[in-house]
């Protein structure tokens, strides 16, 4: 039988079942009746003939020269490179190109070191993947907490870092040591007077150690909670209502060294706290409102009376001037006069009684200006 092979392909010449060699571009003839067949195949990208094992074609001299063969080891990664471009991930334990018309390489990076080297590229990290390697970012005031198989290594600072997860099983919990707030809102309370009120509390607070806070506390936020309710409630009922609304700094001052007292209970920092509102019920809302009220009432009464009281002494004293002085009096006269001058346009005045004695009268009579 007659074979033509290209000159991109190649040629696998089997006899009875068995590889005997590989032959390359030209005209061939192959007898079938003698056990011969002939599989051609492409020389390009990666071998596909399962027929036969590499160990098998690797016999041929030629076969080894037109192709690469390369296997990824237990431990290992692999990056496929053609024509010196990264492409692929390889995802297989071997690998067979040929490498005639493009030259294949395989590159191989070990896991056998837990923490990712710098030979790994952003685009082989890009490539790989994430079941291979476990990526931890550590940011602007948090501290990294990193396990190896339940193992707490050294703490991380500010970064970004991978680890393969070939050796170990890799976990990590990262914490943040800035400052946080914690807000109470609505917390109802009973007084010791037995009046119940609502309070909004707030504190600041931060981590003070991230290994010890890690393996001693879990839920901060909840515990905190209870924490803040208990002290608040602890202080507000040895106080009447009247009390906590004349003293809420220094029941603010009081819940604030309570928490500096049980923050190692947390691994925390307190930094402030205190009650930011009291929320008083609609009845005791309303009463206080009348009281206010009544209170301000008798502020103005009193002030209306000490202003009736001064303008009466001053009148008094007036008229003690005047009665004492006679002159002063004359002025006052034309003072009046002055003032009525103004409102009218002519006044006529006879007799020998006095002026203000006269125009007295003539208002007294219904005189009217013309």
């Amino acid at each position: 039988m007659k074979y033509i092979i290209r000159d991109n392909e190649a040629g696998f010449v089997i006899k009875n079942g068995i590889f005997e060699k590989m032959i390359t571009a030209g005209t061939y003839h192959y007898s079938r009746l003698l056990g011969y067949e002939v599989e051609i195949e492409e020389m390009e990208g990666e071998i596909e003939y399962p027929e036969v094992p590499y160990q098998v074609l690797a016999r041929d001299d030629l076969f080894v020269a037109s192709t690469i063969h390369r296997e990824i080891p237990d431990g290992s990664v692999g990056f496929i490179y053609v024509n010196g471009k990264l492409t692929a991930f390889a995802s297989q334990k071997e690998y067979t190109f040929w490498n005639v018309y493009d030259q294949y390489e395989i590159q191989v990076i070990s896991m056998e070191e837990t923490r990712m080297g710098e030979e790994m590229t952003k685009q082989m990290l890009s490539l790989t993947p994430g079941k291979y390697y476990t990526e931890v970012s550590v940011g602007e005031g948090e501290t990294g907490l990193l396990y190896f198989d339940h193992v707490m290594q050294a703490p991380l600072t500010k970064g970004v870092y991978r680890f393969w997860n070939y050796k170990h099983t890799i976990t990590s919990q990262v914490i943040d040591m800035r400052q946080k707030e914690l807000d109470i809102t609505g917390q109802e309370i009973l007084t010791k007077d037995k009046i119940g009120i609502r309070m909004n509390v707030a504190c600041l607070y931060k981590i003070r150690d991230a290994v010890e806070f890690a393996s001693t506390v879990t839920d901060l936020n909840g515990q905190l909670y209870v924490a803040v309710q208990l002290a608040i409630r602890e202080i507000v009922g040895n106080y009447k209502l009247d009390e906590i609304l004349e003293a809420k700094e220094r029941i603010s001052g009081e819940l604030y060294k309570i928490l500096k007292e049980r923050e190692g209970m947390f691994c925390v920092t307190f930094l402030t706290a205190g009650i930011k509102d009291i929320i008083l019920p609609g009845e005791i809302r309303e009463i206080m409102n009348s009281v206010l009220v009544a209170e301000k009432t008798a502020q103005a009464n009193v002030i209306a009376r000490r202003e009736e009281v001064a303008s009466t002494r001053s009148l008094l004293n007036t008229a003690k001037l005047m009665e004492e002085n006679k002159t002063l009096y004359k002025l006052k006269e034309m003072e009046y006069l002055e003032r009525i001058c103004e409102k009218v346009g002519e006044i006529s005045v006879n007799g020998n009684a006095g002026l203000v004695e006269q125009l007295g009268k003539m208002i007294g009579t219904g005189y009217q200006a013309v």
